[in-house]
């Protein structure tokens, strides 16, 4: 068995929103608090923006997660970074000059992400790993919470676990969409070590111990 750490990174985007600040609470034992940013054009969703991030901020006792499904990340990425997210994640089938991005990401403060959609292929961006400090695989299509688990992707998490490991880059591997404590399992065991979870937390009836379960559970399959 590995003894990969995991991260747990519930998703506000499953909170209620009328309560944010309590939400947000109740998941002080996660590692980090996933915020969902969605422009309508390159997802099918609208979602929070910049004013609400920047709100987040200021009320969460956990770092943020940011995770950017916009058009033109290169434009609007680093104002994330600036706003004191401790992470930001761009998506490679949006940015043009991504290798930048990330350089400008990491100069102002934040680590740098990159996300790919479930489709997409993985070995085109495997050189840029030592720019990054996180890689997300989407196990959705991304645009919407309560999506079904894409058991498609565990081959390609694995091929990035292997890539990750003999790259020697100290790169997290997350993944995102339809983490359950069954699913989740088999991610680890396939390589990821951060796991976006929404209505498998925020639909919980206790939270924190939904979070503790999700975290034991990944660290069975690591």
């Amino acid at each position: 068995m590995s003894t990969r750490a995991c991260a747990i990174h519930p998703s506000i985007l499953s909170a209620d929103f009328m309560n944010l600040e309590s939400e947000l609470k109740a998941i002080s034992t996660a590692d980090a608090v996933h915020v969902d940013v969605m422009d309508n054009h390159f997802v099918p969703n609208l979602t929070l923006g910049l004013p609400l991030v920047q709100g987040v901020q200021r009320v969460s006792p956990i770092p943020l997660d940011v995770h950017l499904m916009i058009e033109d990340p290169d434009r609007w990425a680093p104002a994330y970074a600036q706003a004191g997210a401790a992470s930001v994640t761009f998506h490679a089938e949006a940015a043009v000059a991504p290798v930048k991005l990330a350089r400008e990401l990491r100069s102002i403060g934040s680590r740098s992400a990159m996300a790919l959609r479930p489709v997409t292929a993985l070995e085109p961006y495997l050189d840029m790993l030592p720019e990054l400090d996180m890689l997300l695989l989407m196990t959705v299509e991304p645009g919407f919470g309560g999506q079904a688990f894409l058991d498609l992707v565990l081959p390609k998490i694995r091929r990035a676990r292997a890539a990750i490991d003999a790259s020697g880059a100290s790169v997290a591997l997350q993944i995102d969409g339809g983490v359950t404590a069954d699913t989740i399992r088999r991610a680890a065991d396939a390589g990821a070590d951060t796991f976006v979870a929404g209505s498998s937390v925020y639909g919980a009836g206790d939270v924190e111990a939904a979070i503790a379960g999700l975290r034991a559970a990944a660290g069975a399959g690591a």
